[in-house]
Order: C-alpha cells, then sequence, then structure tokens
C-alpha cells in the first residue's frame, strides 16, 4: 500500500525545466548529490503511519540533465561554461587583489623600517653632539674651577699677606707705644695726646 502511494505521489510531481533566460548562479564548491539519494520516499517507520493515515508524500525529483531537448542542454552547457569562466575570472581577480594589497603591505613595511633607521640614525647623530658638548661644557667648568680654585688660593694668600702686615704694624705700634710710655715715665711728663678720640 505504502508503494502505490508513493508511485502516485511520484506521477502527480512535475518538473518543469529550467528556464534558459534565468542569470547563471555560482556553483557551490560542494559537488551536487543525487536529491533522489538523500532524500527516501517514505522513513521505514512511517509506512506504517502511511497505512493508518493514508497521508500522502511529496518527493522532488530532480531532471537529470541528459534527459530533455538538446536547446535546453546547450543552453544549459552554455550556462555553466558562462558560470565557469565567471569564477575563474573573480578568482583571478581576488589573487590580483590579494597580491596588489601584500605588494602594498611591504611597500608599507619597508618604507617604515627606513624611516625608523634614518630616525634612529639622526638620533644618534643629536645625541652625540649632545655628548660632545656636554664633555666640552664639563671641560670648560673644569677650568672655570680650576681658576676659581686659584682666585679664591690668590686671595687667601693676599688676605694672609694683608693680616701678616697688620699684625706686623700692631706689634710695632705696641713696641711704640711701650717705649713711649718708658720714656715719659723716665722724663715724668704726661703724653699731650692721651686718647685719639678726644
Amino acid at each position: 500500500m505504502g508503494e502505490e502511494v508513493a508511485k502516485n505521489v511520484e506521477a502527480a510531481v512535475e518538473v518543469s525545466p529550467p528556464l534558459p533566460t534565468e542569470a547563471p548562479k555560482p556553483a557551490p564548491s560542494v559537488p551536487a548529490k543525487d536529491v533522489a539519494v538523500e532524500k527516501s520516499v517514505i522513513p521505514p517507520a512511517a509506512e506504517e503511519k502511511v497505512e493508518e493515515t493514508k497521508a500522502l508524500a511529496i518527493v522532488e525529483k530532480v531532471a537529470d540533465p541528459s534527459v530533455g531537448k538538446s536547446s535546453s542542454t546547450s543552453a544549459d552547457r552554455d550556462a555553466v561554461l558562462a558560470r565557469v569562466e565567471t569564477e575563474k575570472r573573480m578568482s583571478l581577480i581576488k589573487a590580483w587583489e590579494d597580491s596588489e594589497k601584500v605588494k602594498a603591505e611591504n611597500k608599507a613595511v619597508k618604507k617604515l623600517s627606513g624611516i625608523t633607521a634614518w630616525e634612529n640614525s639622526k638620533k644618534a647623530t643629536i645625541e652625540a653632539e649632545l655628548k660632545k658638548i656636554e664633555e666640552a661644557l664639563e671641560k670648560k667648568k673644569a677650568e672655570y674651577a680650576e681658576k676659581m680654585k686659584n682666585k679664591i688660593a690668590m686671595l687667601h694668600k693676599e688676605a694672609e699677606e694683608k693680616r701678616a702686615i697688620v699684625e706686623a704694624k700692631r706689634g710695632e705700634d705696641v713696641l711704640k707705644a711701650e717705649e713711649m710710655a718708658a720714656k715719659y715715665r723716665a722724663t715724668g711728663l704726661a703724653p699731650k695726646k692721651l686718647f685719639g678720640c678726644f
């Protein structure tokens, strides 16, 4: 009984041939499988239900490309060839695009590395110049420090000499005062000036 239902359904399904005016669709990368093989007509468990409920199952049939009019197969062949040609052209365009992107990326990387090398070179030159200037400044600083130390030493020496002169003068003045005091004592006369402030 299930076989009769399947035959009735198969007879009822009409397959319409593809229209030649339709635009070709890109073929999937996975090869097409026979639809009749993939879809079973009636599952084994469903046979009993079909008898009980008398339900009809719709079965899709795919027309074999070799069966049909010669003009439709020629049109199908032309459509397939056009689709293959389009896919080939698209893959070439994609490969060219990828190649150009890689070229642009490599060119940019090369220029960036050149810029980095140029920057490092200029930076090293400037740092060397700065170090040279710092060394010259350190040398001048040391020379000026030495000159200042020499000046300080000369000032100290002059100050010591002046102090010695002042001490010597003080000693002479003290001796002179003692001699004058002794002379006044000996003569009994009083000095004319007692203090310089009066």
